[in-house]
């Protein structure tokens, strides 16, 4: 068993230990390239496993925590954990990446050392956005993974794969300028990176020159750079171009994780370090959202490309996401949670069959397909699986998620809840229009008739995700459990400033909250960190009456 203190540290540095390997392999040996490719991943999910082993439901903190000082001036540590919200996006990450692997094991065939690197390097960077309680440490990650992505996209990517990448390049990074800048900020009014301990001084009052207007600023920076993440509509432009030009594995781990930094954030950041301001910008960003979901929705419906129509069908989805995360509701922030690892599975798997059949016939184009069903029985009924799932046909994990989310919505806004519900009809025209053109129908064109079948390899890739498409559907408990605790603590985050602790003592919280709340004072107890944070040279003399 991997001990609990450095768990999360061994899953970011494994990937890197696997690329280390195939660094000193041979550029010849691609097979060997492969293998220890695969089970440097294979081995990093099931290391991963023991978070869900060890995590507790019970406790809304973050757990399997790990805080050491890294750089002394600025205080910079190297501090992680995991809570209900990054837990299963760790897992999410860790089950796409070997699928991302077997996926390319045939199409990739140039510079096949690199491709693989690129991937392992994006995964452990991956990992480390999701579990970095350092504000420094989060950006650090967060512009790592940027950089395999791009050359992902860049040299393994079709024929405009180098607009696609400057596009993607540069859209990101003008968000993380502006979240640069608001992270400087806040280091500035606090005097420190630790997340937990910046949450904690801003809700205690601790913190002088912080005004309605700074919080709207911040809150805005942050935003800004999440939201093209997302992509929030109308910062979505950069994703159809990303999505249409990857290679199949970078579209299975652009939309299955990298998409989902971008709520993560706002789940993580936005919501508990800026509460005020989140609840003053949530009409216009809810607005945004249905816009987003009805927007996506029809611009999928007229796409001639099959993979630039399941690009589009992540901007209609994530949408459902956002507009769960700013209903203040905990019905909705489970549901978007639950949303966000719905969408990695169905529109991962989407992805990697489109990528199968691009394999076959080298394009995209729906008009080239049409009665595949015939030449490709199994290939088309996993397809169909996929396309089900995606629109949240009920026993199906998609469900579960829209579900949740309009029925968290309903109960604060009707009306949003009324116009998100049409995207879930229009996701059903979309994807049942394009399964009806790519595998019903006659076989018009003579290429598809003598195309093959799922190989072996296909079929353990699409089943595996068939079967956690049915385990989520059917099991759902199983996931939401382990998040209500830390979804409920977020909701009381959110309160109007000032009132957190009134509503919730923080005399009466754990231990283990006020052990990691407070890293510089590892063992205090309440009683010894409130007087603390009083004499700190940001925080203000009578602070200890909070």
């Amino acid at each position: 068993m991997l001990p609990h203190n450095f768990l999360l540290s061994t899953l970011i540095l494994l990937p890197l230990l696997g690329v280390l390997g195939v660094v000193f392999l041979h550029r010849e040996d691609e097979g060997w390239i492969r293998w220890l490719a695969l089970v440097t991943s294979v081995v990093e999910f099931a290391a991963s496993l023991w978070l869900l082993v060890g995590f507790r439901r019970d406790l809304a903190g973050y757990q399997f925590v790990e805080f050491r000082r890294w750089i002394s001036a600025p205080p910079i540590h190297y501090h992680l954990g995991v809570d209900g919200i990054s837990l299963f996006l760790v897992l999410l990450t860790t089950f796409l990446t070997p699928f991302a692997i077997l996926c390319s094991w045939r199409s990739i065939t140039d510079r096949v050392k690199e491709f693989f690197v690129m991937l392992l390097v994006l995964e452990a960077a991956m990992i480390g956005t999701f579990v970095s309680l350092d504000l420094f440490l989060f950006f650090l990650f967060w512009e790592a993974m940027l950089i395999p992505m791009y050359f992902l996209i860049g040299i393994w990517g079709h024929d405009r794969r180098l607009y696609a990448a400057m596009k993607f390049i540069l859209y990101t990074m003008l968000g993380s300028i502006f979240m640069l800048v608001a992270i400087l900020w806040l280091y500035n009014l606090t005097g420190t990176f630790d997340v937990p301990e910046i949450q904690f001084r801003l809700q205690a009052g601790l913190v002088t020159y912080f005004s309605a207007r700074t919080e709207m600023l911040l809150f805005l920076a942050f935003f800004l750079a999440f939201a093209i993440k997302v992509p929030l509509f109308p910062l979505h432009t950069w994703l159809p171009d990303a999505h249409t030009e990857a290679p199949t594995a970078g579209s299975v781990i652009l939309a299955g994780v990298m998409l989902k930094m971008g709520t993560y954030g706002m789940l993580r950041f936005c919501l508990p370090l800026f509460p005020d301001a989140a609840r003053a910008a949530a009409p216009v960003i809810g607005v945004l959202a249905i816009i987003g979901i009805i927007y996506g929705a029809l611009v999928a419906m007229v796409q001639h490309d099959l993979k630039r129509l399941v690009a589009y069908t992540s901007v209609s989805h994530l949408g459902f996401v956002v507009l769960g995360i700013f209903a203040f509701n905990q019905i909705a922030l489970d549901g978007a949670i639950y949303q966000m690892l719905n969408h990695g599975i169905s529109t991962g798997m989407l992805f990697l069959a489109v990528g199968m059949i691009y394999d076959r016939r080298h394009t995209f184009e729906i008009k080239e397909f049409g009665g595949l069903a015939t030449p490709m029985p199994v290939f088309s009924s996993f397809f169909l699986f996929a396309c089900l799932s995606s629109l949240a046909l009920p026993l199906l994990n998609g469900f579960v998620g829209e579900f949740l989310i309009l029925l968290g919505v309903f109960a604060k806004h009707r009306a949003w809840a009324s116009w998100a519900a049409s995207g879930t009809v229009l996701s059903a025209i979309y994807l049942l229009w394009a399964y009806q053109r790519v595998c019903m129908q006659q076989v018009t064109v003579e290429k598809n008739r003598t195309l093959r079948d799922a190989s072996p390899r296909e079929k353990f890739i699409l089943g595996a995700f068939s079967v956690v498409i049915l385990l989520m559907g059917l099991a759902s408990p199983l996931f939401i459990n382990r998040m209500e605790a830390s979804t409920a603590n977020l909701l009381l985050q959110t309160s109007p400033r000032g009132s957190y602790l009134a509503h919730k003592s923080p005399m009466k919280a754990s231990p283990e909250y006020w052990r990691w709340l407070a890293p510089e004072s590892a063992r205090a107890t309440p009683a010894q960190v409130l007087p603390q944070f009083s004499k700190t040279s940001v925080g203000i003399e009578n602070a200890s009456a909070h």
